[in-house]
């Protein structure tokens, strides 16, 4: 007997109607997207591997699937390297390429590589999959998708607040209230760990800072004293973990502690000009709180960072994020060019929808009408319908083989089908079709010559 096949961790089969729901959403992020100015853009879903490693740190490039050399790739590596068994000066040697781990780095390069094609400023939205090797969980996938949008270009607060109302606006037309988007400042963060004395361990800090609400506090400590950061550093830090209150409260114990530290000072001050500008705006589900602890482990961001919080009472992670990268694109040798984006994820949007029931029946349903089968020529009728419904814009389909009765309406049901289509002797004597309405009950009879009448009363009713 043959092994029953699977698939790897991490990775999903997505059934018709959950492909159907996915599209829903994904659908209405690229409508606002585009109501928003952004064009879409698509890269490969993979690059070189020196355009990936370095960019996320060193959690992150330890998560970055690799793609081995095609060919005898062992044969390449002298024995020395090989037995060495260092991945450090091995790697190189069997592989150049990976899979991508986010949209944002292979959107700078890109940008780079196009910068004499494109318009500064540069809004730019891309929904495509992702790879992490990560370890699996809830919420946490090793393929996954990414919706993101980016301006590059001119620095401005304008963009946070723009992308800050396309949360907005996206997650209320989902159905979503009462949204707590967290926000932080990376020049903060900074300044934080220069006024504690952690300066030059400031990846390590954020990193493990970043990691408060999977592990707490005592796993927190724990993670930075294994990295050298001292327990006088830590303790000075630590009150900032559990800090409370309105943003107002916690802006004027943070000019406090930084008081004396000029670029912690700047972050603060362009944190309370983005609450202040939020306060006066009309946003419809979404509100912004201060989050000294949010750190986003990427290395890449520069200046604010976002999260947006699943509703409460939903255990989940974060279902969206982002913040400013001021000279991403520095790295591959074009310097000046800031940028800023947001991402909403997929996978964990979907979570969150399910549970609370937010999708409308309506994406239940694949096929608007079935034609029944009653045999050779009454099917010959129902094809020739079928086909000018669909000339109508009607989703229609027939079902192949005469079968019982019983099992056809089983398969409409299944298939949660709101209309069977009747096409039997009498019905082809007569030049007409009955319409079962399998949702509402009763039916309906109509001369085939009123075909868009039917047609014009299923989409009143979609």
């Amino acid at each position: 007997m043959s092994k029953k096949p699977s698939i790897p961790k991490g990775t999903r089969d997505f059934s018709p109607q959950e492909v159907a729901k996915r599209d829903y959403i994904i659908d209405c992020i690229k409508k606002h997207f585009t109501i928003f100015g952004f064009a879409p853009i698509e890269t490969p879903s993979f690059e070189n591997l020196n355009t990936l490693m370095g960019k996320y740190g060193e959690e992150g490039d330890r998560l970055i699937f690799k793609i081995l050399n095609s060919g005898d790739f062992i044969s390449k590596v002298d024995d020395v390297t090989y037995s060495s068994k260092n991945s450090k000066t091995l790697l190189p040697k069997l592989t150049e390429k990976a899979l991508r781990y986010d949209l944002t780095v292979p959107f700078a390069r890109y940008v780079v590589m196009h910068q004499n094609d494109i318009q500064f400023p540069f809004k730019r939205y891309q929904i495509q999959p992702v790879w992490r090797a990560d370890r699996p969980q809830k919420g946490r996938f090793r393929e996954f998708y990414q919706c993101d949008a980016d301006v590059v270009g001119p620095s401005s607060k304008w963009q946070e607040l723009e992308l800050l109302q396309l949360y907005d606006r996206i997650f209320s037309a989902l159905g979503f209230k009462d949204l707590t988007v967290r926000i932080n400042h990376r020049k903060i963060l900074s300044g934080i760990a220069e006024t504690i004395g952690a300066k030059h361990h400031l990846v390590d800090f954020t990193v493990a800072l970043d990691k408060l609400d999977k592990v707490g506090t005592a796993g927190v400590i724990k993670e930075m004293e294994s990295k050298g950061i001292s327990k006088s550093a830590i303790d000075k830090a630590e009150p900032l973990f559990a800090l409370q209150g309105a943003s107002a409260e916690k802006i004027r114990i943070l000019d406090n502690f930084l008081e004396d530290f000029k670029e912690g000072i700047e972050g603060v001050v362009e944190i309370a000009d983005i609450i202040d500008a939020v306060s006066e705006m009309d946003l419809r589900c979404i509100s912004l709180e201060l989050d000294v602890t949010l750190a986003r482990g990427l290395n890449y961001y520069t200046g604010c960072i976002l999260e947006v919080n699943p509703p409460e009472g939903v255990e989940l992670g974060s279902i969206g994020g982002g913040g400013r990268y001021d000279d991403l694109t520095g790295i591959f040798g074009l310097n000046g060019v800031s940028g800023v984006g947001i991402s909403f994820g997929l996978e964990r949007i979907y979570m969150v929808m399910e549970e609370l029931n937010l999708f409308p029946e309506s994406i239940d349903h694949s096929v608007d009408v079935l034609f029944a089968n009653f045999g050779e020529e009454e099917a010959k009728q129902a094809f020739g319908i079928c086909a000018q419904l669909r000339d109508l814009g009607i989703s229609a389909d027939m079902y192949p083989v005469d079968a019982k009765m019983q099992k056809q309406m089983k398969y409409a049901n299944n298939r949660n089908i709101p209309y069977v289509v009747l096409v039997g002797a009498n019905e082809l004597a007569s030049d007409t079709f009955v319409v079962k309405n399998m949702e509402g009950g009763g039916q309906a009879t109509y001369k085939t010559s009123a075909l868009q009448d039917f047609a014009d009363q299923i989409k009143a009713a979609s």
